[in-house]
């Protein structure tokens, strides 16, 4: 080797070796001083974690700020994510003091729901024995802690279920447009019910906690902390007695319909779901709302499995979920004659003096539409017929109305239904309502335009507007709309929205934000159209004649009047539906009672005898329990 090649080497390893410096440098420098701002927030915020714990919901009370919904502390068994995965036996030897299959723990160790950074809680309720024996063998379970949780409490079990609604872990499409307001996967969010729609109020702020983690994820210390707030108390304007009372007495009744046989099949009836809803007429003011089938809340409390949620929609239960008094859809049978009346008197299709004569029957176009047992009431005036239920007498309005259409219009009926609020949104704040559907001409030739197969009928017919006229045919409302519409007459024509909210409460009870009625709409209901009608109401109860005499027979109507009306509603494939309408006292009405109860007969034997014991309860007498009546309509 010549000294001219060994210099030559040295000159190339100098330079490689200046070129790494210089690269090294240059680095240093752009990191340094180019990238150091931004390199220097990655790196805090890669350093240091927001944990978000949620807040105990706010309680719900009732009118009088009895407590309907809670929250209670809970006992749970935690465990760190760390040493799930460093320890997998772990589980296994929880397993059998937990009484939990170890698989199962698995999965709730790795939910997404949780928090990496935070333990996570494997079960709650977990009995006192089982915490000391961890604690007492704290070595075979490293990274396992009882700590305390809180939970939605229900004090009174099942009880008002569809009105509280339930609470759930938040989904994608909730999560989506509440991302800004705070929300993250794994929140808990009304679902339903009060829960859903005073969500805002109930939700609380969540306690914050500031960690500093490194660079495989593990927490190195606290940084800061913020305590949660609890979310604000909603007081409702649900008596809780008259929610208790109002749900025995729904099941007493379809109880007491099991056992009594149809006379059309004869076969007992089904009677497998109803409602009750009682309104106060003066601000719309919801006092009861009970549905039954119902179902226990608590079921939802810390998730619900598919296996249960399954049963709830299982048609065999009746849907348990669904809450009547909104969802429901029925035809109002007999109990639309308040609407038929109203339109009849007020477009001067009668006056309250004219009569016509019921034979029992009446046949239009060859055909025969019947009073129920075709039972003849002889000649009666309007207020007669609304007390024995004549049909014949609003078929006969029904024919009149259809041909003096160029007169009346062709909707006249109708349009006093929509007034009166049926086939639409009542404006509740409870979410899932359903709107129901009047039926009229125009409606009929959409539904057929859009899909003659469905729909074959195009034209709509004098026996249409018969049918119409006693509450029948394509006719669907809500219990809540009849409800409503009935409040409606009752206080002199103002439609409320009907409202469950009162106020918002904060932790020291003070009233944040009063729930004011809302008159949805006013019409004028004149003295010559009300007074008629009201008497026949009155009657309906009071006058021996009355379809719902049987069922008040004995009943104070002299201390406490009631005005009301039955209704039974034919149902394809089905057993009718009992109904019952009223408002009391008659005289200056606080109470509107609604009964519906599927697949249970007679409006005036089922649904009647319902109503008078809730009645009793708002009139002070100790209610007696529900006896199923004679009785038509």
């Amino acid at each position: 080797m010549t000294a001219d090649s060994s210099r030559l080497r040295m000159g190339i390893l100098g330079v490689i070796v200046v070129s790494l410096f210089a690269a090294m440098l240059a680095r240093l420098w752009y990191l340094q001083i180019l990238a150091a701002p931004t390199l220097s927030l990655e790196a805090q915020n890669n350093s240091v974690s927001l944990i978000a714990t949620e807040a105990p919901r706010g309680r719900i009370l009732d009118r009088n700020g009895k407590v309907l919904v809670d929250n209670r502390v809970v006992n749970a068994v935690t465990l760190t994510r760390d040493d799930a995965d460093k320890h997998p036996d772990i589980l296994d030897r929880l397993s059998p003091v937990l009484g939990i299959p170890a698989d199962d723990l698995r999965k709730r160790a790795h939910d997404d729901r949780f928090s990496v950074f935070k333990p996570v809680p494997l079960t709650e309720d977990v009995p006192k024995e089982k915490l000391i024996y961890i604690k007492e063998h704290q070595s075979n379970f490293p990274g396992v802690d009882a700590v305390q949780l809180t939970q939605r409490d229900y004090p009174n079990g099942a009880l008002a279920a569809h009105l509280f609604g339930y609470v759930g872990q938040i989904n994608d499409k909730e999560l989506g447009p509440r991302k800004a307001a705070g929300y993250k996967a794994g929140d808990t969010i009304g679902k339903s019910g009060v829960e859903a729609a005073y969500e805002t109020d109930l939700r609380g702020q969540p306690a914050i906690e500031k960690l500093e983690i490194d660079s495989k994820r593990h927490v190195l210390r606290t940084l800061g902390f913020q305590p949660a707030v609890q979310g604000h108390d909603l007081q409702l304007t649900i008596d809780l007695d008259v929610q208790a009372l109002a749900e025995e007495s729904l099941q007493q009744g379809l109880d007491a319909a099991k056992e009594t046989y149809d006379r059309n099949t004869g076969q007992l009836f089904k009677a497998p779901a109803g409602s009750v809803v009682v309104l106060d007429p003066t601000n719309g003011s919801v006092l009861a709302m009970a549905s039954n089938p119902t179902y226990d809340p608590r079921v939802f409390v810390d998730g619900i499995s598919q296996a249960n949620f399954a049963q709830f929609q299982d048609p065999a239960g009746f849907f348990p979920l669904n809450n009547r008094v909104l969802q429901g859809l029925y035809a109002p049978g007999s109990t639309f004659k308040l609407v038929t009346g109203i339109a009849a008197l007020d477009k001067g299709l009668i006056a309250p003096i004219d009569t016509v004569a019921d034979t029992g029957s009446i046949t239009v176009g060859g055909q025969i539409f019947r009073n129920a047992l075709s039972m003849p009431h002889g000649r009666i005036a309007v207020s007669q017929a609304v007390t024995v239920s004549s049909d014949v007498f609003f078929y006969d309005l029904g024919k009149r109305f259809w041909e003096g259409r160029e007169r009346y219009g062709p909707n006249a009926i109708q349009d006093e239904a929509r007034i009166l609020g049926m086939g639409g949104l009542t404006g509740i704040e409870l979410p899932f309502e359903s709107d129901g559907r009047v039926p009229d001409p125009a409606s009929r030739k959409k539904a057929h335009d859009a899909n003659p197969q469905a729909f074959p009928t195009r034209d709509w017919f004098t026996g249409d507007s018969m049918n119409l006229a006693v509450g029948q045919g394509e006719l669907v409302v809500s219990p809540l709309q009849l409800a409503n519409a009935y409040s409606a007459f009752a206080n002199g024509g103002t439609l409320y929205a009907p409202r469950v909210g009162a106020a918002v409460l904060d932790a020291s009870a003070q009233v944040i934000r009063k729930i004011d009625p809302q008159p949805a709409r006013k019409t004028e209901v004149a003295p010559t159209v009300r007074q008629p009608l009201l008497d026949g109401f009155i009657g309906a109860v009071a006058d021996p004649k009355g379809t719902a005499f049987p069922a008040f027979e004995g009943f104070p109507l002299t201390q406490f009047p009631v005005a009301g009306k039955t209704g039974t509603a034919e149902v394809a494939g089905k057993q009718d539906t009992a109904l019952f309408s009223a408002f009391a006292p008659a005289d200056n009405p606080k109470f509107e009672v609604t009964v519906v109860m599927e697949q249970s007969g007679f409006g005036a034997a089922a649904a009647a005898p319902v109503a008078r014991r809730v009645f009793e309860k708002l009139a002070g007498i100790a209610p007696q329990p529900v006896n199923r009546v004679g009785g038509n309509d």
